[in-house]
């Protein structure tokens, strides 16, 4: 004889569930949590004890059957009691598309040119996979997929894991109620989804992968038969519509029109797309079709296009169906963001940094709206990972201004004798060699003074004001001298004369005059401002000044070992493989003779002897406006002290700087006790 539960047990369980069940609807639909979620955990392992303990107790809508059952042998069958039909889709990509499909429902109705409009309801159709979800007397009693329409398979393990979707209704709803929606898979949870699998291959777990896009990611996670791993996935939830449901004179609801019962599906705790809306004819389509196409590229989620329905279910029924499609419901379409074609070629970009990017030159596609030719392959280790190669057949995504990229190879339509892609190892542009440091995803050029596609960015770096500071030189200049061939290399820059500079557009000779006068004064520098305006990667300006005190001449630097630049204070392994690689290129080295051989000159003294500096292993943060030092010359007497000028507060800094209007960062020093200086309290501490 079973043991009898006690009543104020029984009570806690049937109230844990209702409180549960009301703080996912906040959670997971109302994206409103009104929990700490270590409270909900808290509540959730009350109610699993409870359950465990009295299994008399536990019901199919208990919160805790969201973890998932035991893995399946296979899916049931399902059929479907109403058919879970397929809508019509519009040819005709363009706005025009929804005129075409107002015009067909007003002939069908057979309205005049002077009948009202038709009211509509307008939704976003969503990429995922289309589900149906049967409850009885107000509990989730089971999922199915659309299969073909008439027979789907039973998912309702893995669906129950999914937290949007409710395991009981509230009171008002019918005994009977199907409901229809789209299960699918947000772009950020698709992305660290991937970034977890891509972790799991480095690991070297074989029967791992990564997946094209996030309908496969949540048509997979639906179809697992172990629900343990469905909920490892991030699957969501919108409903857009109903199967069979009790009808009124059976005391069901009495809905006369489709958004009436999206509106109520919505109070049952059913996530409803916000963007759904009624429009009214054709032009309130045509504004919505136009509407939804400027966001699609910044939905949290991807759909394909819109969907159109008559409102009304009367009208509805008064146009009923054609080869099983409903008269009154359209799906309008945006050009397809992902296509198939072929890789005709594997070639690698060379970026103004000197980053090298494997491109597939592509069989031209339509795809995103625009024609693609071009699909970037992102560095050596993404192209291997994905195995390109030239005469592949892929799958190519463009979403709106975003670079194409290949998504995944069809493996199948491989040909036998196609080669690996191997990053080259010299620069595709200059032949200079191509490094990849330790931790580092792309391999760069390191012939950064001579390499044609650098020459821009390295003219742009050269002549800042915290390098050679040329007044006069800026970025549209640069690209004017540089697209004209007068200027290929920085001493060029120097060889400039009057009569080339009044030929470029634009160009006045008080202009000319001026630029030709800041050039010559930039002659006269020093040794850290040239180091820095040499663009060397990883050498900015704290590094340039401790190359140039530990080593007083540049012929010394540029002759230095790896391991007597390791002897440079805060010089570690990175930069001093970047600075000896750069200064081992013969073309880096003739650049850097020609600009000496133009007359850029500096003083140079012996080398600095090594005595400790006052705030030497000091972390200093600058912050406001101080009254007499600007921030560079405060930077650069803190730097010549020995100390390293961060950006932003943290537990690790010594000291705060602060000046006039100083915001945010005065505020988290004060809050972790970090001492705080004025432009008065500096000086005295640079005095030591």
């Amino acid at each position: 004889m079973k043991a009898q539960i006690p009543a104020a047990v029984a009570e806690r369980a049937d109230a844990l569930r209702q409180l549960l069940h009301h703080h996912a609807h906040r959670y997971y639909v109302l994206d409103d949590p009104e929990l700490p979620d270590a409270e909900y955990d808290k509540l959730f392992r009350e109610l699993q004890e409870l359950e465990s303990a009295h299994p008399e107790l536990l019901t199919p809508d208990s919160p805790t059957q969201r973890v998932g059952g035991k893995a399946l042998e296979g899916f049931a069958k399902v059929r479907h009691r109403v058919p879970m039909l397929s809508i019509r889709t519009e040819t005709d990509i363009e706005a025009t598309g929804a005129e075409n499909f107002d015009g067909r429902v007003r002939r069908e109705l057979g309205l005049k040119e002077g009948d009202p409009p038709v009211e509509y309801v307008a939704e976003l159709k969503f990429d995922g996979l289309a589900i149906n979800l049967r409850y009885e007397n107000g509990v989730l009693v089971q999922a199915a997929t659309r299969g073909d329409g008439e027979i789907g398979e039973d998912v309702t393990q893995n669906i129950r894991t999914i937290g949007q979707i409710p395991l009981k209704l509230p009171q008002d709803a019918p005994p009977v109620l199907e409901v229809r929606g789209e299960v699918y898979m947000r772009r950020d949870d698709f992305e660290k989804l991937n970034e977890h699998q891509r972790e799991k291959i480095a690991q070297g777990m074989k029967n791992e992968r990564t997946y094209v896009n996030p309908r496969n990611a949540a048509a997979g996670a639906v179809r697992q038969l172990d629900p343990a791993v469905s909920r490892q996935r991030p699957l969501s939830f919108f409903a857009y519509g109903s199967g069979e449901v009790t009808p009124a004179e059976a005391g069901g609801p009495d809905f006369r029109s489709h958004y009436e019962a999206l509106l109520t599906l919505r109070s049952w705790g059913f996530p409803v797309s916000a963007r759904t809306q009624l429009a009214t004819g054709a032009a309130e389509l045509v504004a919505f079709h136009q509407a939804v196409g400027q966001e699609r590229d910044s939905l949290p989620f991807d759909i394909d296009g819109v969907v159109y329905k008559v409102n009304s279910f009367a009208l509805q029924k008064q146009m009923g169906f054609v080869s099983r499609e409903p008269r009154w419901a359209v799906a309008h379409k945006y050009p397809a963001q992902e296509q198939l074609t072929t890789v005709d070629a594997i070639e690698v970009q060379v970026g103004r940094t000197g980053k090298l990017t494997p491109v597939a030159k592509l069989a031209p596609v339509f795809v995103g709206g625009v024609t693609v030719t071009n699909a970037t392959l992102h560095n050596e280790d993404e192209a291997r990972r994905k195995d390109v190669r030239v005469g592949d057949t892929v799958i190519v995504r463009r979403a709106g201004d975003v670079i194409p990229e290949v998504v995944a190879v069809v493996a199948e339509k491989r040909r036998a004798d196609a080669p690996q892609f191997t990053m080259p190892r010299t620069c595709p542009v200059c032949g200079s060699e191509a490094l990849r440091e330790e931790g580092e995803a792309d391999y760069r050029c390191t012939g950064g003074l001579f390499c044609g596609a650098q020459r821009m960015g390295a003219i742009l770096h050269y002549a800042q004001r915290r390098a050679l500071d040329i007044e006069g030189l800026g970025e549209k200049l640069v690209e004017q001298v540089v697209e004209a061939g007068i200027v290929r290399t920085l001493p060029d820059l120097y060889r400039l004369g009057l009569t080339s500079l009044m030929a470029l557009e634009r160009m006045g000779e008080k202009s000319a005059q001026n630029l030709l006068a800041g050039l010559e004064k930039s002659k006269q520098t020093t040794l850290p401002r040239f180091l820095y305006g040499l663009g060397i990667r990883h050498v900015g300006e704290s590094t340039a000044r401790d190359l140039a005190r530990h080593f007083g001449k540049l012929d010394a630097i540029l002759d230095a070992s790896v391991d007597q630049l390791l002897q440079v204070p805060d010089v570690g392994p990175i930069v001093a493989e970047s600075a000896h690689a750069f200064f081992q290129q013969p073309h880096n080295r003739e650049v850097i003779e020609q600009l000496r051989a133009c007359g850029v000159h500096w003083e140079e003294s012996e080398p600095e002897a090594q005595a400790p500096k006052p705030l030497s292993g000091k972390t200093v943060v600058l912050t406001g406006t101080l009254p007499t030092l600007s921030r560079d010359e405060a930077k650069d007497l803190l730097e010549a002290a020995g100390a390293k000028v961060a950006g932003s507060v943290s537990k690790k800094t010594d000291y705060v700087v602060a000046g006039g209007e100083a915001g945010s960062k005065l505020e988290k020093a004060r809050e972790l006790g970090i001492v705080v200086l004025d432009e008065d309290g500096l000086k005295a501490l640079l005095q030591g």
